[in-house]
């Protein structure tokens, strides 16, 4: 589908759309149905089912995350096609977003209250990359996205074996994901050194823990 280039007033208004449907609750897919759709559900103990409630709101709330990063970088961006490929890949992002929540929802559980924590530092992050440069906000978005990566193999290895339908979405964000990262490296992203990885790993780590349990 083709993106029209946005002039000030609509990025504007795109802007604050995006950042409402992130943060309301009753996201709808933009462009697919959950890869899970058609899998039948199965039942789990309490704890199983608290456990992989937890996970999916880790994986929703690393969601809200993407897409206050994308969000401030489509703001500060200086290039269009920069911009207009931030603003894709939060549209495309949308997806997981509503994935992860219906899935919260079957399993009983419940989003992260302190999402606007975060989708506000993830915004404020995004913005400055963007302030910096095209280059390294495009290496920030690639570098991120394979924290995202690394941690939904982790929740791969940790949810409920009979739990097929968290595993089918969170199989299809890894192509996803891995695919957003891959595209933000050739359209000239810098790849970011080891120490400024494991610091965004040891802050995603917080992240993670926090999100758990709130």
């Amino acid at each position: 589908m083709p993106f029209r280039r946005l002039n000030p007033i609509d990025h504007l208004i795109t802007q604050a759309d995006r950042a409402i449907r992130t943060l309301t609750p009753g996201n709808k897919p933009v462009f697919h149905a959950s890869p899970a759709s058609t899998t039948e559900d199965v039942e789990m103990n309490e704890r199983d089912r608290k456990h992989a409630a937890a996970l999916m709101r880790i994986n929703h709330c690393g969601e809200v995350c993407a897409q206050g990063l994308y969000q401030g970088q489509a703001t500060t961006a200086k290039l269009p096609n920069v911009r207009e490929e931030m603003d894709k890949a939060a549209l495309e992002e949308l997806d997981h977003l509503a994935w992860c929540e219906e899935r919260i929802k079957e399993l009983g559980g419940r989003t992260s209250a302190l999402n606007p924590v975060w989708y506000a530092m993830s915004f404020g992050l995004g913005a400055a990359a963007g302030l910096v440069s095209d280059k390294i906000s495009l290496g920030f978005v690639a570098a991120t996205e394979d924290q995202v990566c690394k941690h939904l193999n982790d929740h791969l290895k940790k949810l409920p074996l009979e739990d097929t339908k968290s595993r089918k979405i969170v199989e299809q964000m890894i192509e996803d994901e891995q695919e957003h990262a891959d595209r933000a490296i050739d359209a000239g992203g810098s790849k970011f050194p080891m120490p400024v990885k494991l610091a965004m790993t040891a802050v995603s780590k917080v992240m993670t823990k926090t999100t758990y349990r709130i």
